[in-house]
C-alpha cells in the first residue's frame, strides 16, 4: 500500500493558490505592531492570544463575529507602510509554505480612511509583493499576482475595474467582486464586467458560498467570469441516486464541459456552513468527477491554515496520493492569469517534476 503525503513533505512539493484574500492572512504579530502605531483597538495585544480569537471568531458561526475579524485586520492596513509590510510578509509566508505561484486579493476601496488614493494603495501592495517575492541571494522565491476586488454592496465596481486594467502590466493580473452574495446580485455590476471583456481582462467571481445555483448562473451567463470563486453550491445541481452514478443539470454540465475553475476553499466553506465538514464536502465528488477544481485557502489567518494544510486535511478525508495533490495543482495552474506560455513553463518545467520527486524521492 502506497504511503499518503504527510504535511511535512506536502509543505516542500509546489503549490498554486488562487484565492487568498490579503486582509485574511496577517500574521498577528504584525496586527498587533500595526495597532500600537495607529492607535487601533484589538482584543487582545498578545499574538498568541489574538491568532486565537480570530480562529474562535471565524468559526462561532456567528456571522458578526466573523466580520468583526476583518475590521481588525482592515483597519491597521490603512498606511503605505503597513500595506508594504503586510504584502511583502504574505509573499514570504506563501513561498515558505512552498507555494510558487499565487494570486492575492483585496479591495483597494477599504484600505483609503487615512487618505491614501486607490492608486497608492495599489503600488504599496505591489511593492510589498516584490520585496517579499525576493530570496536572500535576490533571486524570486515566488511569484506573485494581485485581484483587486470590489465590494458587490457598494457602487465603486467601474473605477476598480478600470483600475486593473491601469495596472495589468504592473502586477495586477485580474479582478473579483466579493462580499454578501444574498441581495448583492453580480449582475448589479454588470458594466464592470462588460467594461473588461472588451479590454480583453481576466476576472473571478464570488458566487455559489453564501448562495445557490442563481448566483452561479449569473457569474457565468451573465457577467462571464472566467472563474468562480468557492462554486461549492454546484453540488445543488448534481444528484448521485443509488446505483451511484451521478446525473449533472445543464449548469454542472455546462461548468464542467467549459472547465470553469472552482476556487473552492475546504476549510473557510466548513466556516461559512457552506459544507458540514471535509469528509463531506462537495470536493469530493466534484475531483471524482472532474470538475476544475482548484484548493484554495481564503483566509488564513481566520482559518488558521495554508495550502500545505489544506492538501493535508484532503488527504486524511479522502486519502489522496501525489497524483491527487500534482492535479489539483496543475488545474490551478492553468487556471492563472497570465499567458498560456507562462503557465506551461511552470507545469512542465516546476510542477511536474516537483511531484515526481515527491512522488518517486518520498
Amino acid at each position: 500500500m502506497t504511503r499518503l503525503p504527510m504535511l511535512e513533505e506536502i509543505r516542500r512539493a509546489p503549490k498554486v493558490l488562487l484565492h487568498d484574500h490579503l486582509d485574511g492572512g496577517l500574521r498577528p504579530g504584525t496586527i498587533v505592531d500595526l495597532a500600537r502605531e495607529c492607535g487601533h483597538t484589538l482584543p487582545t495585544y498578545d499574538p498568541d492570544e489574538l491568532a486565537i480569537w480570530f480562529r474562535q471568531s471565524a468559526d462561532s458561526g456567528s456571522l458578526e463575529r466573523y466580520l468583526e475579524t476583518f475590521s481588525h485586520t482592515v483597519g491597521v492596513m490603512q498606511t503605505r507602510e503597513a500595506l508594504v509590510r503586510v504584502a511583502a510578509e504574505c509573499a514570504e509566508d506563501l513561498a515558505d509554505d512552498g507555494v510558487m505561484y499565487a494570486e492575492v486579493r483585496y479591495a483597494p476601496e477599504q484600505h483609503t480612511s487615512r487618505g491614501l488614493s486607490l492608486d497608492q494603495v495599489v503600488e504599496a501592495v505591489l511593492e510589498g509583493f516584490r520585496l517579499g517575492s525576493a530570496g536572500p541571494d535576490g533571486r524570486p522565491r515566488i511569484r506573485v499576482g494581485t485581484l483587486l476586488t470590489a465590494m458587490r454592496h457598494q457602487a465603486r465596481s467601474m473605477e476598480i475595474a478600470e483600475l486593473a486594467v491601469r495596472y495589468r502590466d504592473l502586477g495586477v493580473v485580474g479582478f473579483d467582486i466579493a462580499g454578501a452574495e444574498a441581495g448583492y446580485p453580480p449582475t448589479r455590476h454588470l458594466d464592470a464586467f462588460e467594461y473588461l471583456q472588451r479590454e480583453n481582462a481576466h476576472f473571478t467571481i464570488h458566487a455559489g458560498e453564501g448562495f445557490g445555483l442563481p448566483s452561479i448562473w449569473q457569474a457565468i451567463q451573465w457577467c462571464g467570469a472566467d472563474r468562480l470563486g468557492h462554486g461549492v453550491r454546484i453540488i445543488d445541481d448534481i444528484t448521485v441516486p443509488d446505483d451511484g452514478e451521478a446525473k449533472l443539470g445543464r449548469l454542472a454540465a455546462y461548468v464542467r464541459d467549459k472547465r470553469i475553475p472552482l476556487e473552492m476553499c475546504p476549510t473557510s466553506n466548513l466556516q461559512t456552513g457552506a459544507a458540514p465538514s471535509i469528509a463531506e464536502h462537495p470536493i469530493g465528488l466534484l475531483r471524482r468527477l472532474y470538475f476544475r477544481v482548484t484548493v484554495n485557502t481564503d483566509n488564513r489567518l481566520m482559518s488558521g491554515t495554508s495550502v500545505s494544510q489544506e492538501f493535508a486535511t484532503l488527504v486524511d478525508a479522502f486519502g489522496y496520493d501525489w497524483d491527487d495533490l500534482q492535479w489539483f495543482t496543475v488545474n490551478a495552474m492553468k487556471s492563472a492569469f497570465i499567458p498560456f506560455d507562462e503557465r506551461l513553463a511552470l507545469i512542465n518545467g516546476v510542477i511536474k517534476p516537483g511531484y515526481a520527486q515527491m512522488k518517486w524521492g518520498a
